[in-house]
């Protein structure tokens, strides 16, 4: 059937509000999600930045609201699912994780407020997160006796040398230090336990016998005196400081960034990848280059770190581009690096059986595409390219298309926006897991944006005689500028077709709405940058 001719048959638009369907923020409609899967959506994207249509703080009452009732409904599993995505690494950033569960801590249910407290020493597991749990919790309620027991829990279960560690590196962020925390919970070290309460006397600057101190704590203090950069490093190999303990007269020279990089956490290798490169330490063929990558593409070292794909995404865009987003920090890129970077973003996701299914893979690069993703330079459409490459790489019959408004004119959003159409709204995207990934993210980056038509790749795949097992749209679900519902074109091409082809909305905003039917078995909401995400999809696929 000619596509026009099938459009006419409809005789609807996407502004039409079918049953099931609540106005979105585009102008269009769709499916609300619940609030299960709208708690799922925040904790692993968050709202930093907003969307293009909903500013942050908007985005943010909305998530608190979903938070808010999931809490209602049922406390402890709220609990459970904040706990499992903060624990498995399966969120880019902990913020939100941190955030909903200040909310569970102060929640009118005594149950509720006992599982988040007791769950406090899963999810913030630094002193940075302590940091941030404080800073919020402390403006939804008082420090009653449960939050100051938890938190001095925090402090007095931790082993003294991790501890030591952490007062160290984390001394004070966020507006809160591990003194004001120690003076609000009041832990008291056992009498068996002399070193910690030297050490929760060194955080609150009373006198203390030094020999008491953990190693590292010494150390800390040692290397304030030191006069060379040799002795310096040497102190760091010696007692394994961190960066953060290290004076910054120190950061430029040669000798103490090798000596930190033996025994630095591989967050922090990644994020100054760059300055280790600037510096000389990371030259090509060098032994730190080689150690770094061998590092880098470790899968169970970055499960252990419980490093994200997008880090890594981030990190490989920022490399490889040999310059920082602030500042006038430059570097000549390293080939072992960038390749181990690359390589890296596929293992940091859970392994893929593949489905063995035909598959539409669609992009959505319309405008509203180009919010950033958890406060990244990178946006919705460019991350949503790079997971797209996990199926690529996974999958045997995958074809991937971007899409947007179709029609040659103009079309007019309901926010007087002007977007310029492409002739068919479809366009088959020509990446591969085989191209670098910077490679793949300038190519969406580069694609002319649109209004936003969810129905368009069902449409072109009908009108093309493509077949289809399932349709992968990764979107933020602001489609309004079609003649079709997507739900719509999905029941027309199954129809036409004879295929029950199913249907995967990846969710690449923390907004509440979908483009799929929650009436319909053979449609699946996941959320874009879940590190289980390609996992889920493909045994969604498999039935």
């Amino acid at each position: 059937m000619p596509l026009k001719l099938f459009r006419h048959l409809l005789g609807r638009t996407q502004s039409d509000v079918l049953p099931g369907m609540v106005p979105n923020s585009a102008g269009g409609a769709a499916y609300l999600v619940d609030n299960w899967t709208r708690l799922d959506r925040f904790l692993v994207l968050g709202s930093e930045g907003g969307s293009y249509y909903a500013g942050e703080r908007e985005l943010t009452r909305g998530n608190a609201r979903a938070v808010l009732s999931c809490l209602a409904e049922d406390g402890p599993r709220a609990v459970a699912r904040i706990v499992h995505i903060s624990q498995a690494g399966r969120a880019p950033k902990n913020d939100p994780a941190i955030f909903a569960l200040a909310l569970a801590a102060s929640a009118e249910d005594a149950a509720t407020r006992q599982a988040a407290l007791g769950a406090l020493r899963q999810v913030c597991r630094t002193g940075t997160h302590l940091f941030q749990f404080a800073g919020a919790v402390n403006s939804m309620r008082g420090w009653g006796r449960a939050l100051r027991r938890a938190v001095a829990d925090w402090y007095l279960d931790r082993p003294v040398d991790s501890l030591a560690y952490q007062a160290v590196k984390y001394r004070q962020r966020e507006g809160w230090s591990h003194r004001d925390l120690l003076r609000l919970s009041h832990p008291k070290a056992g009498e068996c336990d002399a070193q910690r309460a030297a050490l929760f006397d060194w955080i609150c600057g009373r006198v203390t016998d030094a020999e008491m101190l953990p190693a590292i704590v010494q150390a800390a203090d040692r290397v304030k005196s030191l006069e060379t950069a040799e002795t310096v490093a040497a102190l760091i190999r010696e007692a394994g400081l961190p960066r953060e303990a290290v004076p910054t007269e120190w950061m430029q020279e040669l000798a103490v960034w090798d000596a930190m990089l033996a025994d630095m956490p591989m967050t922090a290798m990644i994020r100054t990848l760059n300055r280790m490169t600037a510096i000389g330490l990371i030259a090509p063929m060098s032994d730190a280059a080689r150690y770094v990558a061998g590092r880098i593409t470790d899968a169970e070292a970055l499960a252990n770190a419980r490093i994200h794909p997008l880090a890594l995404l981030v990190a490989h865009a920022t490399y490889a581009g040999g310059r920082g987003q602030r500042g006038s920090l430059q570097w000549e890129p390293v080939r072992e690096v960038v390749d181990a970077l690359d390589e890296a973003f596929y293992k940091a996701f859970e392994v893929v059986e593949p489905s063995g299914k035909r598959i539409l893979q669609a992009l959505d690069v319309s405008g509203s595409m180009s919010s950033l993703i958890a406060g990244t330079s990178l946006s919705a459409r460019e991350a949503s390219a790079a997971m797209a490459l996990v199926t690529l790489a996974t999958e045997p019959y995958v074809h991937t298309v971007g899409f947007t408004s179709a029609g040659s004119d103009v079309w007019t959003s309901p926010h007087d926006g002007r977007f310029a159409g492409w002739s068919t709204g479809v366009s088959t995207l020509a990446i591969s897991p085989k191209q670098r990934l910077s490679d793949v993210v300038s190519t969406i980056s580069g694609m002319p944006f649109g209004g936003t038509d969810c129905s368009a790749p069902m449409l072109y795949a009908l009108e093309r005689g493509i077949k289809v097992d399932a349709f992968v749209v990764y979107t933020d679900s602001e489609t309004w500028a079609g003649k079709v519902h997507p739900s719509e074109a999905l029941r027309r091409y199954r129809e036409h077709t004879g295929i029950p082809a199913k249907l995967v909305v990846v969710g690449m905003v923390a907004n509440n709405f979908s483009i799929a039917d929650p009436k319909d078995a053979g449609m699946l909401d996941v959320v874009g940058f879940d590190t289980a995400t390609p996992a889920v999809i493909a045994d969604f696929l498999r039935g």
